[in-house]
C-alpha cells in the first residue's frame, strides 16, 4: 500500500551477492565468427566461400603453434609482446582497415581480460593524438631527477609503449615511419605486429586478432601470478 514501509529482503543484496561475470573467452571469437562469414558470403555480402574459410582454418592453426604455450618465447611473438608489454602503457597505432579492427579489438581484451588500461588510435592521427603522452610522466625516457636515490622500494613507473599494428610491409609513404621517428625521438620503445606477406583480408585479420589474443591471455596470467 502506498506510504507503507517495507521491511521484505532488499534486492540490491542479491544483486551484490552475484560473482562479476567472466570476460569473454578470446578463442570463442572464431567459433561465432565463421558461421556469419559463411551466411555473409552466401548473401554475397563478402568473399568467404569454403576455400577461404580453409585458408582461415589453416592461418589460425599455424598462429596457434607458433603462439601457444608450448612455444619458447624468443620465437613466439606473443609471449614476446605480452613481455613487452608487461610493465608499459599500451598506445595501439593501426594502419588499413583490417589493423584498425584488431587494435580495438586488441584494446578491448586488454582491459576486460587483463585489467590493462590501453589507448588505441588511428595513424597518421595518433601521432598528435597520442604525442603529448611521449613526452609527459608516461615518457619512456630514464628519470635522471635524484640519480642517487635509493629506488629498490619505489613501484616501477608505468612508461608508454607503442604498438604498430599493420596490415603489411609499410609503403614509402607510410604513417608508420613517421611513427617510428616520433616514438624513438622521445626514446619510446615500439612494437610492431603485421601478418605474414601476401595474406588475404580474412587471413590478415585471423593473423592479427589470434596473436593479440594470446598476448592478452600471457598478460593476464602474468597479472594474475604477481598477485
Amino acid at each position: 500500500m502506498p506510504g507503507e514501509h517495507y521491511e521484505g529482503p532488499d534486492p540490491r543484496d542479491a544483486y551484490e551477492r552475484q560473482p562479476p561475470a567472466p570476460p569473454a573467452a578470446p578463442g570463442l571469437l572464431w567459433a561465432l565468427l565463421t558461421p556469419l562469414l559463411a551466411l555473409a558470403d552466401r548473401l554475397g555480402l563478402a568473399a568467404a566461400g569454403p576455400e577461404g574459410l580453409a585458408a582461415l582454418a589453416d592461418r589460425l592453426d599455424q598462429v596457434a603453434e607458433r603462439c601457444g604455450p608450448a612455444a619458447a618465447t624468443y620465437g613466439n611473438p606473443a609471449k614476446t609482446l605480452a613481455a613487452e608489454l608487461s610493465d608499459a602503457l599500451p598506445l595501439l597505432w593501426s594502419e588499413g582497415t583490417v589493423a584498425a579492427a584488431a587494435a580495438r579489438h586488441f584494446a578491448t581484451t586488454l582491459t576486460s581480460l587483463a585489467g590493462r588500461p590501453v589507448l588505441a588510435a588511428l595513424l597518421p592521427e595518433a601521432l598528435t593524438a597520442h604525442g603529448a603522452l611521449l613526452t609527459g610522466s608516461f615518457a619512456g625516457a630514464e628519470d635522471t631527477d635524484d640519480f642517487f636515490r635509493d629506488r629498490v622500494e619505489e613501484p616501477e613507473a608505468m612508461r608508454a609503449r607503442i604498438v604498430l599494428l599493420r596490415e603489411g610491409p609499410p609503403a614509402a609513404h607510410s604513417a608508420a615511419v613517421a611513427a617510428r621517428d616520433l616514438a624513438y625521438g622521445h626514446g619510446t620503445p615500439v612494437s610492431e605486429l603485421e601478418p605474414a606477406e601476401g595474406s588475404t583480408p580474412l587471413e590478415a585479420t585471423a593473423e592479427l586478432l589470434a596473436t593479440v589474443d594470446f598476448a592478452a591471455v600471457y598478460l593476464a596470467l602474468a597479472g594474475g601470478e604477481r598477485r
